[in-house]
């Protein structure tokens, strides 16, 4: 049977709620369906807003069912949170119902078309959420972390921000094309381009389709990269000539674009542990014309690298993930309050161990794609404070906000994800 937009989307929910990740399963589940590019992207649409809404859809749900939503089978839950979210956005009720109920399990259908016509008889106006945290959908205990750090303003806007789809954005390699020729292809092809914010380089496109089958980046004119991490790279301003190591490297974003500047001379050494993954980096090194890239797999708390040997370093470690909730939407619901402090302890490990590696006089760049200070400023006082001979640098200019020893890039700043970054300079003597 070929699926319908709705029958594909309640199955993608299915399949991430039992563990899948939204990136990786949700394109390859559209290449496989022969939907046309107009049907993939109302798929994607779908997915990604009723992750992101979630509670506000199961809060919703939970006033119009008898039956608690947690205790309904997974094809049933995503069917009812897929017709929530069309009468929440204001699809017409006839639409809505109907082709949900059509792409509910035949043996459901008539419950999830009663608990849907009851939903209609609540909104709109819809009841009000009992708080913010169920009106912007994020569980309680992160919504709490996020306005503890950094202010109920500014953690409000965060959250708002993770509820919008986040933009293609490509970073041109300058091997292969200039950045005017790039955009102008884009266009071509009936994109919509606009540069960047946050770097001037950086080509965000809409309308562009998978990124993977775009042809720019197929033919590695390009590489599928957020601003923010664009912007990380830039900090860390690796120079042509220099050798670099890239700690935590997979999937290779970083690891390309430093070696995209370190030239031929070059030479970056990407580590990771998950040999599968650090895959990940080779084959973006091929894609992009790139042999300058040596891969190793290893932890980085024990690194088997002799002695001070590096230009610089980056240290772009595993975290919580608070910055990236926009692109990530069933992290959210993943994430455990303990495992702050559980990874901070690893980042500061890593840290320190990747202090190792930095020559007399070289740079030590740490960055995170999230914004609790226990995974930020914290990690990098404490490293300065047992290693004086590292002097914080100084942080990158606005809209990157100055946060201890480093800086923090909010994401409603310049429409990016949110990043922090710290740089450290190895005193010479």
């Amino acid at each position: 049977m070929k699926p319908t937009v709705r029958r594909l989307a309640r199955d993608a929910l299915v399949r991430i709620e039992g563990g899948a990740y939204s990136h990786l399963a949700l394109p390859a589940m559209l290449r496989e369906s022969h939907l046309s590019a107009r049907d993939r992207a109302q798929v994607t649409d779908l997915v990604y807003r009723t992750l992101r809404g979630q509670r506000r859809l199961d809060d919703l749900i939970g006033r119009a069912s008898t039956r608690r939503i947690a205790r309904m089978d997974p094809p049933v839950r995503a069917a009812l949170r897929l017709g929530a979210h069309q009468l929440l956005s204001g699809v017409p009720p006839h639409a809505a119902v109907g082709e949900t109920v059509s792409a509910a399990p035949a043996r459901a259908q008539g419950f999830v078309n009663g608990v849907l016509r009851a939903l209609t008889r609540l909104g709109p106006p819809w009841p009000e959420p009992e708080s913010e945290a169920v009106a912007l959908s994020y569980p309680d205990w992160l919504a709490d972390r996020l306005r503890a750090d950094l202010g109920p303003e500014r953690a409000t806007a965060v959250m708002v921000a993770g509820n919008e789809p986040g933009a293609l954005t490509l970073r041109p390699n300058p091997g292969r094309t200039e950045v005017d020729a790039l955009e102008a292809a884009l266009r071509e092809a009936g994109a919509e381009v606009e540069r960047g914010r946050l770097v001037p380089s950086a080509l965000v496109v809409r309308g562009g389709g998978d990124p993977a089958r775009l042809l720019p980046v197929a033919d590695g004119r390009a590489t599928p990269q957020d601003q923010g991490s664009q912007a990380v790279v830039a900090y860390l301003d690796p120079q042509p000539g220099d050798r670099v190591l890239d700690i935590a490297a997979a999937p290779g974003g970083k690891a390309t674009g430093i070696a995209e500047r370190v030239g031929r001379e070059g030479r970056v050494l990407a580590l990771d542990r998950n040999a599968g993954r650090l895959g990940l980096v080779g084959r973006a090194s091929s894609r992009l014309g790139l042999d300058t890239v040596d891969l190793l797999v290893a932890d980085g708390r024990h690194l088997p690298v002799d002695g001070a040997a590096f230009d610089r370093v980056l240290l772009d470690a595993p975290c919580s993930g608070m910055g990236v909730l926009a692109r990530r939407a069933e992290s959210r619901w993943r994430l455990e309050p303990d495992s702050i402090s559980e990874l901070a302890g690893l980042q500061r490990d890593l840290l320190l161990e990747a202090a190792r590696a930095v020559r007399p006089g070289g740079v030590l760049v740490y960055s995170v794609c999230t914004l609790t200070a226990e995974e930020t400023r914290a990690v990098v006082d404490a490293t300065v404070a047992r290693r004086p001979d590292l002097v914080p640098m100084a942080p990158p200019a606005p809209p990157w906000e100055p946060s201890g020893s480093g800086a923090l890039l909010l994401p409603q700043a310049a429409g990016t994800d949110g990043m922090y970054v710290a740089g450290l300079r190895r005193a010479a003597g």
